[in-house]
């Protein structure tokens, strides 16, 4: 019965995806000849040739769908990986009907280049609409309780009961709890509520007598030994079998599964920050930092005036810091303090410190002093957003006593960040501001660098801890 299900809903999306690109191909051939858009030199192309190469892009879309796992269950997955999924897809579909238009170009009537413009524009936009739709509706007929999988779980520790939370929270995915599997199977109640319905050793005849479509097994470490015996029992059934491995306590941020040679390998410290996301991020910096340098730069050329004026010295300040992977560069910034601040050592300036200059009071106020930084930004020194960085002197200190402390530098350094605009900078809690980092770390997006970028204009200036 699952299967037939799987089938019939897997039939329901390929139909909606073929009706969304077919609709797109259509439009673009009416935005390209019949809309009066684009002016027309060589005359009409006749639409049955078009409606002809629809039959190749349902198969192209359905072929390159299916094997990017858009057709696979995705309950569980989350909505922007479905997108991510989506883009690539169709931006690859779209490369493969052009390759076979290219050769077949010979032996057939020859099609509008801006056709197929319009054509992959259409395409993503129609399939993103199309799928977003119908995930919205299947997750409120879930929601009222249809559509439901039941789901066992093996194991009844930590992460069983982690397992039981998530799913109360998120009742849009359709998956009913049916129970728990203990050791000895006698307690009565697991983790979070959870019934216990039996022993490990009865999972074989408890699958034959319940209607089971999904086992989660969750167990305990000391309990791995076992995991042989469990998967012998459940042998040729045909529910779905996923295993959540009770490695919370050695995850430092957010892990991934990787793939070497085609094993999986669990990353216990993997960051969004790498490879294309790594060029993104350094783009958006390049972009940004380039014209918040040219928009900043009446008011840079007034402080410097006014640092000048306020007290011997030069005007930037330059100090050793660290950024990501431990890298050492020298932070730019406009001088506040008295050239001799630190004659008796490295120290955090307090209330009134009579080592701040008048404008260097104002400056630290509102955080002006940090806007030489857009230099260190452009030259790759450090990013917009991030974790602030902090000098090698009290970097030795904090990472003894302060857990996971140089994860903050899997990142690169910046301007402003989520400990920021969220308050904890100056002289606060050194935790929390840990804290946020390693937040900002795990949930990394270029959406998350452009709310940080927003909320500094309103939170972010403003230093009320600053001396």
């Amino acid at each position: 019965m699952l299967k037939q299900k799987r089938q019939l809903f897997e039939l329901f999306f390929v139909a909606a995806d073929l009706f969304a690109v077919s609709c797109a191909w259509l439009l673009a051939y009416w935005v390209r000849f019949q809309s009066g858009v684009v002016p027309i030199d060589k005359g009409i192309p006749s639409l049955d040739n078009y409606l002809t190469m629809m039959l190749f892009i349902w198969l192209i879309w359905a072929y390159v769908f299916r094997k990017m796992g858009l057709y696979r269950p995705m309950r569980g997955v989350r909505r922007i990986r479905e997108i991510w999924l989506l883009l690539n897809a169709n931006a690859l579909a779209i490369l493969l009907l052009l390759s076979l238009t290219y050769l077949l170009r010979e032996k057939s009537v020859p099609f509008s280049r801006l056709v197929f413009v319009y054509f992959g524009v259409f395409a993503t936009a129609f399939t993103l609409a199309q799928r977003s739709v119908v995930r919205t509706l299947l997750r409120e007929v879930r929601r009222q309780g249809y559509n439901l999988r039941y789901l066992l779980i093996v194991g009844a520790g930590k992460v069983a009961g982690d397992i039981a939370s998530r799913m109360r929270l998120h009742r849009e995915l359709g998956l009913q709890l049916v129970g728990c599997l203990s050791k000895d199977g006698e307690k009565r109640r697991g983790p979070q509520g959870i019934p216990v319905v039996g022993a490990y050793d009865e999972l074989g005849s408890i699958l034959e007598r319940m209607d089971i479509d999904q086992v989660m097994v969750c167990l305990p470490l000391e309990d791995n030994v076992l995991l042989p015996s469990i998967m012998e029992q459940i042998g040729d059934s045909l529910v779905d079998v996923r295993i959540v491995p009770d490695i919370y306590q050695f995850v430092t941020l957010g892990g991934e599964i990787e793939e070497f040679e085609g094993l999986p390998v669990i990353n216990l410290r993997s960051t969004q920050l790498d490879g294309f996301n790594l060029i993104a991020k350094r783009a958006f910096d390049l972009v940004a930092g380039s014209i918040l340098l040219v928009l900043f730069a009446p008011l840079l050329l007034l402080l410097t005036i006014l640092v000048r004026l306020s007290s011997r010295g030069p005007v930037l300040f330059r100090q050793e810091r660290v950024s990501v992977d431990g890298s050492r560069f020298h932070i730019l910034k406009f001088r506040t303090m008295r050239t001799d601040a630190e004659s008796a050592g490295p120290g955090w300036t307090k209330e009134g410190d009579s080592r701040v200059t008048a404008i260097g009071a104002f400056l630290r106020k509102w955080s002006l002093d940090e806007l030489p930084q857009l230099v260190n930004v452009i030259r790759g020194d450090m990013s917009i957003v991030g974790p602030r960085p902090e000098r090698p002197v009290y970097i030795k200190e904090f990472r003894q006593r302060i857990p996971r402390y140089m994860l903050r530098h899997k990142v690169p350094a910046g301007i402003t960040g989520w400990a920021q605009i969220n308050g904890w900078r100056g002289d606060t809690s050194i935790d929390k501001r840990i804290e946020c980092d390693l937040y900002y770390i795990e949930n990394w997006s270029l959406l998350l660098d452009l709310k940080i970028l927003f909320m500094t204009i309103f939170r972010g200036f403003r230093n009320r801890n600053a001396y």
